[in-house]
């Protein structure tokens, strides 16, 4: 199941055109009625229904005529899913748009669950065939991940954006930036560094677990909040004005952030499995090789 990650955005607007106006719209997973979803459902019951009519002796193995023909079904499978990452570089509608390769490739990718599975024999052990048919599996979930990344995470990417785009985000938070160092002037030096603090905290920092989990724990904006919201309530003050202005731009960046972060969040969601698909892909079309090297050179 392997790709280069799916446009989503592309894919969607494709998958747009090609439906007639007026017409209910339809993502890859309900590609023409889940037509895919179908094809790939018959063909596991062959699969399955085969295997447990055809006596197989002593027992079903990869290395029976059966499991020959299951393995060559799968190979092909196999490097056709991996034709995926090229085929979305060419945007075409209709039968074979990205929309349609994209359904195929989920749900015959699934079938080869059943494929592989019936293929061993349930003949597995620690050896580079049950590496293949392992790597072959993590494959699949990890693009299980990446389905339900893409059924989900666009929907909530355009909620958390607000028809804002990423640079508008970011300029809303330099704006207030910008107004939180124009209110600080009249605080004292300890104050006053507080607040930069709080105006040189990056949306961006904290790593890429912090980005994918989003844990940010405190932060200098959220202690300054802290801060000047106990100055605001402590009772009469001559700042008492400014650290209430202080403190209301405090919560809008402090929203902002969160914002911005959200969405850094989906982003990182919707790409980093990508970063586990295709290496072990690559992987697996190694082991597959050494899988069949191996298989005829003992033949």
């Amino acid at each position: 199941m392997a790709t280069r990650g799916v446009d989503f955005d592309r894919a969607q607007e494709i998958g747009r055109s090609s439906i007639t106006p007026g017409a209910r719209h339809e993502g890859f997973l309900r590609y023409r009625g889940m037509f895919w979803a179908k094809i790939a459902t018959f063909l596991s019951l062959i699969v399955i229904v085969s295997y447990l009519l055809i006596d197989i002796e002593p027992r079903h193995n990869g290395g029976s005529w059966y499991g020959y023909t299951l393995g060559t079904i799968g190979v092909l499978l196999i490097l056709w899913l991996t034709m995926l990452g090229v085929r979305k570089r060419a945007m075409t509608a209709g039968k074979w748009s990205l929309k349609a390769w994209t359904s195929a490739h989920v749900y015959l990718g699934l079938s080869l669950i059943v494929i592989g599975t019936m293929h061993t024999g349930f003949q597995l052990g620690w050896n580079v065939h049950t590496l293949a048919w392992a790597l072959m599996m993590i494959v699949i979930l990890s693009g299980l991940f990446g389905i339900s990344s893409y059924a989900t995470l666009p929907r909530r990417l355009g909620s958390n954006r607000d028809e804002a785009t990423e640079a508008q985000m970011l300029e809303a938070v330099h704006d207030l930036d910008g107004q939180l160092f124009n209110t600080a002037q009249p605080l004292d030096a300890q104050a006053a560094a507080q607040i930069q603090e709080a105006i040189d905290e990056d949306a961006f920092g904290g790593g890429v677990w912090r980005r994918v989990t989003g844990r940010y724990r405190g932060g200098a904006t959220a202690e300054a909040l802290a801060v000047f919201r106990r100055r605001t309530h402590a009772g009469n003050d001559p700042l008492h004005d400014t650290y209430n202005r202080l403190e209301t731009l405090l919560s809008r960046k402090q929203a902002a952030l969160a914002r911005i972060r959200r969405h850094l969040r989906y982003k990182a969601m919707l790409q980093i499995w990508l970063y586990i698909h295709v290496p072990l892909t690559f992987a697996l079309l190694a082991a597959l090789s050494a899988h069949i090297v191996s298989v005829f050179f003992y033949w």
